[in-house]
């Protein structure tokens, strides 16, 4: 019986991160100047080496197996370390930085992403910051596109979410308890009370984050989805969402925490419900997050911090 080919390779290591990132082993060649049969017969070796199917490969491209997703959240591990040690012992300049951050559209997120940049020493860096549907921030997490998300449960939806990162390998980790506030415009009537009730958003528009394919009621990003709304209005991005604010004195129902630096016309009253809004970010449960990724989330806590607002854990 042949026996298996031990042990990995940095360069492996590598090129199996660059093939995953260009969904590609063609163009991951092409970007490593390596031979496109160097680079094929290196990811059988690997995968021969690991005794596990690690890429699913089509006249498209490859995707990574569920396996594949697992073993490249390690292999980046591996490469940021060796990095590390490099620069520490052996004097070799900081390498090109990565991070992939997938969120619902808090402000928040935004400015701790800002900050995390600003820290940033690197002289390269490649960093994403997805602004998406709730859905797509699993699967951004599950496949590895983002290293980890943002995104909120309650009473109403926890179940469903609960479930869907189970099965996806994920774990929530809460951040915050947020009471409920209605985002509208600064020229909006009920921006100058003190609380906002259900009856006083009556007749104002709804807004809400479209959900595409997956537009359950468990996936909104805002809480009391089930309620009626005579008008309703869906939207993509949280530019528009503002617009909309201002322009028809619209609302949307969030977190209350709102930047004056990135959304000056909006302000944040609080809604009287007795619902409250758990803000948290979800990773791969057996996989540890990189120094940069701790770094977002130092930065997502000392913003929400900064707004009064308690930490859990």
């Amino acid at each position: 019986m042949a026996r298996r080919p031990s042990g990995i390779t940095l360069q492996q290591l590598q090129y199996f991160i660059e093939v995953a990132s260009e969904e590609s082993i063609t163009a991951a060649a092409d970007v490593l100047y390596v031979a496109q049969p160097t680079m094929s017969a290196a990811m059988k070796d690997l995968e021969a080496r690991v005794g596990r199917a690690l890429l699913v490969r089509s006249a498209r491209g490859v995707t990574l197996t569920t396996d594949g997703a697992e073993f490249l959240g390690y292999a980046r591990q591996v490469v940021e370390q060796v990095a590390l040690l490099e620069q520490r012992y052996l004097g070799r300049p900081p390498q090109r930085r990565l991070l992939g951050v997938s969120a619902q559209h808090y402000s928040f997120a935004v400015d701790a992403f800002v900050q995390m940049v600003k820290g940033t020493e690197a002289p390269e860096y490649e960093f994403s910051l997805r602004e998406t549907r709730t859905f797509d921030i699993i699967e951004d997490v599950r496949t590895l596109r983002s290293e980890l998300g943002i995104l909120y449960r309650n009473d109403f939806n926890r179940n469903v979410i609960d479930k869907l990162l189970r099965d996806s390998g994920l774990v929530f980790h809460p951040l915050f308890l947020a009471q409920p506030h209605i985002f509208i415009s600064r020229k909006n009537p009920l921006a100058s009370q003190d609380r906002a009730t259900l009856a006083d958003l009556a007749d104002l528009p709804r807004l809400t984050f479209d959900q595409g394919s997956n537009n359950s009621f468990y996936f909104a990003e805002e809480i009391l989805s089930t309620l009626s709304s005579k008008r309703e209005i869906r939207v993509s991005d949280r530019a528009t969402i503002f617009n909309l604010m201002i322009g028809l004195n619209g609302y949307t129902i969030s977190t209350g925490i709102v930047s004056d630096d990135l959304d000056p016309e909006i302000v944040a009253v609080p809604l009287d419900v007795d619902e409250r809004i758990e803000i948290g970010w979800i990773g791969h449960s057996a996989i540890p997050l990189t120094e940069l990724a701790l770094r977002y989330l130092v930065e997502v806590r000392a913003v929400v911090a900064g707004f009064g607002v308690a930490l859990l854990g």
